[in-house]
């Protein structure tokens, strides 16, 4: 009797159900021995490259079906597209390949799986090639039909399965240099379970995501290519994103779901860091970077450095258009693909994202004119006038034989504003009537109180500015401080071809950068010329995060809006900390009235005729000082349970809303804050309490609302 006959009959001896700590090789499939055949029903996978690892990855339940419906129809498989993954991938049948339809990304090997063996080194199962699985299938069906058993088949890669019976079904790795079936299989090393049916293997496979599509939001990442602790790129961060808000979606909008009048938001990632580092740039400083601490230089060079990139007018340049370029191109492939979309359309950034975005929005131009929006647009940027206005101009001058030269070069009022000294030079252009150019341009942005393209100058010259002393002696310097400020001036921003709803800034350096640039206040009047609101949201340990709030109402101190957990209250820890604040402040103010009263006693007044008079005078002092003391007492209690603060002026930003939001930290976060910095910067892909202020805020837009308001 063979080894695999032997552990066979010792497995009929013994309990048929092993236990699930139990570390047996096989695994047994509940089947009745005589049973019909009845065929295997196939599922769809897709192959991806995880951690240098092939791992195959169920497609969801509605997805795997449009794929059978179309390989089962009959028709010529090689020309056939499926759209999968809510549209974001397409496969191509023919080919077994899936592809990404918005980003770049490698193709995945598709493939129509039945029959699977457990891995090598992990619990997950592999499906074999569609080839091997119809002999596989074709084997059992055999066996069933006819009952035999004991079969053997050998895969085209020289492995070995064994159907023993219904319950016991084995596969073999085959020795290095053994060719022929002479070795039992005890020597061919230790055998894996097979299985057949996706429905036998352990595997999540989702339902599938909402046909309906109710908000687009473009999320662009920050330096980097990375954007988690687990090296992870932007497009994998957004699938978790997405994946969380389809969840929330689930749990918190149930009403509206069960009613269809949502389906789902999509989220889409911009990137930007390839493009820079495409252009020649990392061969210029792998030339002058030194050898020593190799893999903390590259770091630096491919992470850190975006963000001197970004302060370089040459490179910043690249960026602006290539984060503009590529949510113009997703927006307009998304409605190639999606005609019925009727929803509007948000955008996000993370750390140096955000940065970009806010950039872009405070230069874009309102030109559409929407009944909403105020015409922001001629404050924020000099007025464009056409080539017969620059012709006025000239006149003025008395350049007017300069002209021509404009015309062929197709230089407008408004380009004419942006050149440069060397840029006329450039185009024939003498020294005096350059001279006589600039300092024309310069006198008018002087007298509009502007200095473009500077993201400063809309910021602060949107109202009417307070008199002040030495009103134009400070614009003059302000105006010569702009001149100089970081890679702003010579920026030409592109200009979007929609018009965001929501921006939403994660872990964001805004504050910081406009403060290094010069600007101490934004105008509370001022507001994003194409954009009505904006979300500051931060994680209160997070180094890199700025409020917003400060610079618009600066004489005033008041904390961030708390975001509510997503499971509603507050945390454990903070309810607590905040009771025992409430606490303190009860117990305080109990011994100041108690101290009070015991001062009014001692000093009564000694005359019989005024005594009762103090007395009452002495009773009624403590009892309104107790009643003040309590009234303060209830009032900071309120303030400290709800975290409702008084309404303070943030402006127009967030359409007079508030702007800063923070998250509620972890109970393990807050042993040691230095501890989870860098981790508190990388939370916001997997925050419950972020995506769910996300969807909140846009579906509110819609007068769709959450079930329960949280607290």
């Amino acid at each position: 009797m063979s080894s695999v006959e032997a552990h066979q009959e010792q497995l009929s001896q013994s309990d048929p159900s092993p236990s699930p700590n139990s570390c047996s090789s096989f695994e047994l499939i509940d089947m009745d021995a005589g049973s019909l055949y009845e065929p295997v029903s196939p599922h769809w996978f897709y192959c991806k490259i995880i951690d240098s690892k092939e791992t195959w990855i169920p497609f969801n339940s509605e997805d795997s079906q449009q794929l059978e419906e179309a390989y089962g129809s009959g028709k010529d498989c090689r020309g056939r597209v499926v759209p999968t993954d809510g549209g974001r991938y397409d496969v191509h049948l023919g080919e077994r390949m899936r592809y990404a339809v918005y980003w770049d990304e490698l193709a995945s090997e598709v493939r129509r799986c039945t029959w699977f063996y457990k891995g090598d080194k992990d619990n997950k199962y592999v499906p074999y090639s569609e080839s091997f699985s119809r002999v596989l299938e074709e084997t059992y069906m055999l066996a069933v039909t006819l009952d035999e058993w004991k079969k053997k088949l050998e895969s085209p890669s020289r492995e070995i399965i064994i159907l023993h019976n219904p319950k016991l079904m084995v596969h073999y790795q085959p020795i290095a240099g053994s060719d022929e079936w002479g070795s039992t299989p005890t020597e061919q090393g230790r055998p894996r379970t097979v299985k057949r049916g996706v429905e036998n293997i352990s595997v999540d496979i989702h339902c599938g995501e909402p046909l309906q599509i109710d908000h687009l939001v473009f999320i662009v990442h920050g330096i980097g290519p990375a954007c988690d602790l687990r090296f992870r790129s932007i497009v994998q961060c957004v699938n978790d994103f997405r994946s969380v808000s389809l969840n929330l979606l689930q749990t918190h909008f149930k009403k509206a779901q069960e009613n269809q009048q949502m389906g789902r938001v999509e989220f889409l990632p911009v990137n930007w860091h390839s493009p820079l580092h495409s252009t020649g740039v990392d061969v210029d400083l792998q030339r002058i970077t030194l050898p020593s601490i190799n893999r903390l230089r590259h770091f630096t060079n491919d992470t850190i450095l975006d963000v001197f990139f970004y302060n370089s007018p040459t490179y910043c340049q690249t960026i602006v258009d290539t984060v503009a370029s590529e949510m113009n191109r997703i927006y307009t492939l998304f409605l190639q693909r999606n005609p019925d979309f009727k929803g509007g359309v948000s955008i996000a950034g993370h750390s140096l994202g955000s940065l970009i975005l806010f950039d872009i929005l405070t230069n874009q131009k309102d030109s559409l004119g929407d009944i909403d929006s105020e015409k922001d647009s001629p404050n924020i940027v000099m007025d464009h006038g056409d080539t017969a206005n620059l012709e006025e101009d000239l006149k003025k001058l008395q350049l007017s034989e300069f002209f021509n030269i404009f015309e062929k070069e197709k230089v407008d009022k408004e380009a004419l504003a942006l050149c440069t000294d060397r840029d006329l030079q450039e185009m024939g252009i003498p020294l005096g009537p350059r001279k006589k150019i600039i300092n024309y341009f310069k006198s008018r942005r002087n007298l509009l109180g502007i200095t473009q393209p500077s993201t400063q100058a809309a910021l602060g010259m949107n109202l009417p500015r307070e008199s002040e002393p030495h009103s134009s002696t400070d614009a003059t310097r302000k105006d010569k401080y702009l001149d100089v400020s970081i890679g702003q001036v010579s920026v030409k921003y592109p200009r979007l071809i929609y018009k965001p709803e929501i921006f939403f800034a994660f872990g964001s350096p805004i504050g910081m950068f406009l403060t290094v640039r010069g600007l101490k206040r934004i105008d509370p009047n001022y507001k994003f010329p194409t954009c009505k609101g904006f979300f500051n949201i931060y994680h209160p340990f997070d180094p890199v995060a700025y409020r917003i709030e400060p610079m618009v109402a600066p004489g005033v101190e008041f904390e961030p809006m708390l975001i509510p957990h997503h499971k509603g209250r507050k945390r454990m820890h903070l309810e607590l900390r905040e009771g025992l604040t409430r606490m303190s402040m009860d117990l305080k103010n109990n011994l100041l009235g108690s101290l009070r009263m015991a001062w009014k006693s001692f000093t009564r007044a000694p005359y019989p005729a005024l005594q009762a008079e103090t007395a009452e005078e002495a009773e009624a002092e403590p009892e309104s000082s107790l009643e003040q003391a309590s009234d303060v007492s209830t009032e900071e209690t309120c303030a400290a349970g709800k975290g409702e603060l008084p309404p303070v002026n943030v402006g127009m930003l967030n359409r007079g809303q508030r702007i800063d939001y923070v998250l509620q930290e972890k109970p393990i976060e807050s042993f040691n804050e230095y501890l989870f910095a860098l981790q508190s910067h990388l939370c916001y892909w997997e925050s419950e309490d972020t995506v769910l202020l996300v969807l909140k805020e846009i579906y509110q837009t819609q007068g769709i609302f959450l079930d329960q308001p949280l607290q």
